[in-house]
C-alpha cells in the first residue's frame, strides 16, 4: 500500500545528501608509488621543547636503553634541532629525510594564530559545516588557515616520535584547527609513535599521497574523523588506535579506484588496514567511496557501528563504493549511542567545552545504533573471517543507494549499487573462545540488488530466507535482481536520514533515535495499512457477502493477518514468521473473497483474486526462499495494485444492494459459492 509514496519519496523527498567532508576536487595517483619502508638510521632533524626537567620526567619511567637514548637525542636537540614540529618540516630540503620528535606536548605555538592579512581575505567556496574548502595553492599559501602542521609537497619524509609509545608525543591542536597534521601531495610520507588531538575536524590527516604508512598512532577527541585519508594510493594504517571521534575513527574514503570493473578476482588493494583498534566513536572504520580497501586482524567496539562503506556523499572521487575486504577483524559490542548529547545541547557548544575528553561523542552522520558492519550502496565487497557478534541490532546491514543522492541522475545509474556483496564464513554470535554473545539479528537487508549471498548458518534475518553463498566467489544459491528494496524498509531509511547535528534535528518515527511501539515508521505504517483494509475490507464483507459462511471465515482470518502484521511490527518481530503469517492470511481472505466476488462482478473478483495470489507469493518471498529474475518484490506488486483494489472495493461496496441479489448472497450453496448475481 506504501508502494507509490515510497518511490516518490525516493524521487523527490531526499535530495542530495550534504556531504559529511568535503574537500577540493582532486584525482586519484597514477598508482606508480609504492608503499614506504621504514627507515631506522640516525634522524635528520630533531624537534623537542626546552623544557628539559619535563623532559627528564617523561623518560623516567622508558626502559634503560631507549631512555639513553633519548636524552642522547635531547642533548644534540638543545644544540642544533627545532622547538616545534612545523619549523622542522620547514627545514627538509630533500626527499627522504626523517624528523624525529623527542617527548614532550607539542601544541605549535606559532601556527595557532587566527589568520591575518592576505590569509584572512581568501575566496573559496565553503562547505555545509562552515569550513573553507581551499585549493593546493591557498594551502601552500596559507598553511596555517586550517592545520597546526602542514607538510605540503615533501617526498619520502619520515615523522617519528621517540618515545616508548604514542602517547609520550602528542601534538594537540586545542580544538584551535581543523586539522593537527596534515600531509598533502606528500608521497611516501611515513608517520609512526605519536598522539595527535583535539580538532575540529580531523587529526591525521593525508590527502592526495601516492603511498603512505600510519604506523603505532593514537588519535582522539575530534570533531569528525581521527584518521582521514583520501583519494590516496600504496597506503598502509599498522597497529594503530582512534577513539572519541564524531565520525569515524579510520577513513580510508576515496580510497584510488583500482579495481573499478572487475570482479572477486583483483591484483592488489590500494590500502591496508591491520593490526588496529578503533573504538568509542560514531563508526570505527568508515569509507565513503572505500574503493579497494584491505582491513584484517583489526578490533572494531564500542561504537555506534562497528564499520560502514557506501556510496552516500557526493563530491567523492570513486563512486560508487567497491572492492572492500574485510578478514579476521574482531566487530563486537558496538551499542554507544551518543544521540543524546545532541538532543541535550551539549553538542551545540564550542567543541573544547563539549567534554570530549570525557567521553562525549557528537555524531555527525545518520547510523543505525547497535550495528556491526553497514554496507549503504556498495558492490563486490567481501566479508570472510570476521567475528561479528554482541549487537543490538544487526550484525551486517546492507542497503541500496540511488545514484542521485550522490548528484548522479543518469536513469541507468539509479540501481548500480548493492551488488555482488558477499558474506561468507564468518562467526556469528560467539567471540574467539567460543563464548555465546548473539547479535539480535545476524542480517538486516532491504532486498535490493544482484548476486549479494550470505552464509547459511545466519541466526535471524531480515527478510527471513537469504541467498546462500557457495564455497567459491560468485557462486550463488536463491539469488535476487531486484532493483527496488522492501517498501516498507525503503520508507524506513528515508525517515531516518533525516538528521542534523547543527539542527539539533534528530528524525521522529525512527527507532535508531529511540522511537518506540507506534511511535516507529514502520508501526504506523502497518497501523495505516491495517485501518484502511480493516474498513474497506468489512465494509465490502457486510455489504455484499455476509451470508457467506466460507467468505466470513476467510474475512476473520484476514482480520487476523492485519493483527499479526501490526503486532509483529510493533513488538519487531519482523525476522521471524509472523510476517510470512500475517501475508497468509491476507492471501487467503483475498483468494476467498475474489472467488466469491468472480461470478456478479468478475473483473473486480478477479483482481481480488490476482491480490490474494500476490500476497501468498509474498508469504513464500519472506519464508521460504526469495522469488528470483523478479525486478520488482511481490510487496511492490501487490502494493500498487492494493491502491487500484481499494478504490474498487469502495465503489463496488457503496453502490445500492438489490434486494434480490442480497438474497441471493444470503444463501450460498452447499459449496459456499456465491450463486449467480450475489455480487456487483
Amino acid at each position: 500500500m506504501t508502494a507509490l509514496a515510497v518511490a516518490a519519496a525516493l524521487l523527490l523527498g531526499t535530495a542530495t545528501a550534504a556531504p559529511a567532508h568535503e574537500e577540493r576536487e582532486v584525482t586519484f595517483p597514477d598508482g606508480t608509488g609504492s608503499v614506504p619502508e621504514y627507515r631506522d638510521g640516525p634522524p635528520d632533524l630533531l624537534v623537542c621543547k626546552d623544557d628539559s626537567g619535563d623532559f627528564q620526567r617523561r623518560v623516567a619511567r622508558f626502559p634503560d636503553a631507549l631512555r639513553a637514548h633519548n636524552l642522547r637525542l635531547y642533548e644534540r636537540c638543545l644544540r642544533d634541532g627545532y622547538r616545534h614540529i612545523q619549523q622542522a618540516v620547514d627545514a627538509v630540503d630533500r626527499p627522504g629525510m626523517t624528523i624525529a620528535v623527542l617527548p614532550g606536548r607539542y601544541e605549535e605555538e606559532p601556527s595557532q594564530p587566527e589568520p591575518a592579512g592576505e590569509c584572512a581575505r581568501l575566496k573559496a567556496p565553503r562547505a555545509a559545516q562552515g569550513y573553507q574548502v581551499l585549493s593546493y595553492a591557498q594551502q601552500k599559501q596559507c598553511p596555517h588557515n586550517q592545520n597546526l602542521v602542514a607538510i605540503l609537497g615533501k617526498r619520502d619524509l619520515q615523522i617519528e616520535g621517540t618515545g616508548a609509545g604514542p602517547l609520550d608525543v602528542v601534538v594537540d591542536a586545542g580544538y584551535r584547527k581543523l586539522n593537527a597534521v596534515r600531509a598533502d601531495g606528500s608521497d611516501g610520507v611515513y608517520f609512526r609513535n605519536f598522539t595527535a588531538q583535539r580538532t575540529t575536524f580531523n587529526a591525521l590527516y593525508v590527502l592526495a599521497v601516492d603511498g603512505f604508512v600510519i604506523d603505532k598512532v593514537l588519535t582522539r577527541w575530534n570533531d569528525e574523523y581521527g584518521f582521514l585519508t583520501f583519494a590516496s594510493d600504496h597506503g598502509l594504517y599498522r597497529d594503530c588506535e582512534s577513539y572519541g571521534n564524531g565520525d569515524s575513527g579510520i577513513y580510508p574514503g576515496s580510497a584510488s579506484d583500482i579495481n573499478d570493473g572487475r570482479g572477486y578476482d583483483v591484483p592488489r588493494y590500494s590500502i591496508e588496514i591491520t593490526g588496529c583498534r578503533s573504538h568509542h566513536n560514531l563508526l570505527g572504520y568508515s569509507g565513503t567511496a572505500g574503493d579497494s580497501v584491505w582491513a584484517h586482524d583489526n578490533e572494531f567496539d564500542h561504537n555506534m557501528a562497528g564499520a560502514s562503506m557506501d556510496s552516500v556523499f557526493p563530491g567523492h572521487p570513486g563512486l560508487p563504493q567497491n572492492h572492500a575486504r574485510f578478514e579476521r577483524n574482531l566487530i563486537h559490542s558496538n551499542n554507544q549511542n551518543y544521540y543524546r548529547y545532541v538532543v541535550d545541547g551539549t553538542c551545540a557548544k564550542p567543541p573544547a567545552e563539549r567534554g570530549y575528553e570525557r567521553g562525549v561523542v557528537c555524531p555527525q552522520t545518520s547510523v543505525p545504533p547497535g550495528t556491526g558492519v553497514m554496507v549503504a550502496g556498495g558492490n563486490w565487497n567481501v566479508f570472510e573471517g570476521n567475528w561479528v557478534y554482541g549487537h543490538q541490532r544487526a550484525a551486517f546491514h546492507l542497503n541500496a543507494v540511488p545514484a542521485y543522492i550522490r548528484g548522479d541522475e543518469s536513469w541507468s545509474r539509479q540501481t548500480d549499487t548493492s551488488h555482488h556483496n558477499r558474506f561468507h564464513a564468518n562467526k556469528l554470535g560467539t567471540d574467539r573462545d567460543g563464548k555465546a554473545a548473539p547479535n539480535r539479528v545476524d542480517v538486516w537487508w532491504d532486498g535490493q540488488g544482484e548476486g549479494n549471498c550470505w552464509q547459511d548458518d545466519t541466526s535471524g534475518s531480515t527478510p527471513r530466507t537469504l541467498p546462500v553463498c557457495g564455497e567459491e566467489p560468485g557462486a550463488v544459491s536463491g539469488g535476487s535482481h531486484r532493483i527496488l528494496g522492501e517498501p516498507v524498509k525503503l520508507a524506513q531509511l528515508i525517515v531516518c536520514s533525516d538528521y542534523s547535528v547543527g539542527a539539533r534535528r534528530l528524525p521522529a518515527g525512527c527507532d535508531w533515535y529511540g522511537a518506540r511501539g507506534i511511535e516507529r515508521v514502520e508501526v504506523q505504517t502497518a497501523l495505516a495499512i491495517a485501518g484502511v483494509l480493516a474498513l474497506v475490507g468489512g465494509l465490502l464483507w457486510w455489504r455484499r457477502l455476509r451470508g457467506n459462511r466460507w467468505v466470513a471465515a476467510a474475512t476473520a482470518l484476514g482480520a487476523a493477518g492485519l493483527v499479526l502484521d501490526v503486532a509483529g511490527e510493533t513488538l519487531s518481530l519482523s525476522t521471524g514468521l509472523v510476517p510470512a503469517l500475517a501475508l497468509l492470511l491476507l492471501g487467503i481472505w483475498w483468494t476467498a473473497t475474489g472467488l466469491a466476488l468472480r461470478t456478479g462482478s468478475p473483473a473486480f473478483g478477479w483482481t481480488t483474486v490476482a491480490m490474494g495470489l500476490l500476497t501468498l507469493v509474498d508469504a513464500f518471498d519472506q519464508a521460504v526462499v526469495m522469488v528470483p529474475w523478479t525486478p520488482l518484490g511481490p510487496a511492490w506488486l501487490r502494493g500498487l495494485l492494493g491502491l487500484v483494489w481499494v478504490v474498487w472495493a469502495v465503489v463496488a461496496a457503496a453502490r445500492p444492494v438489490d434486494a434480490s441479489r442480497s438474497a441471493a448472497t444470503n444463501d450460498p450453496d452447499a459449496t459456499g459459492a456465491v450463486r449467480p448475481g450475489a455480487a456487483s
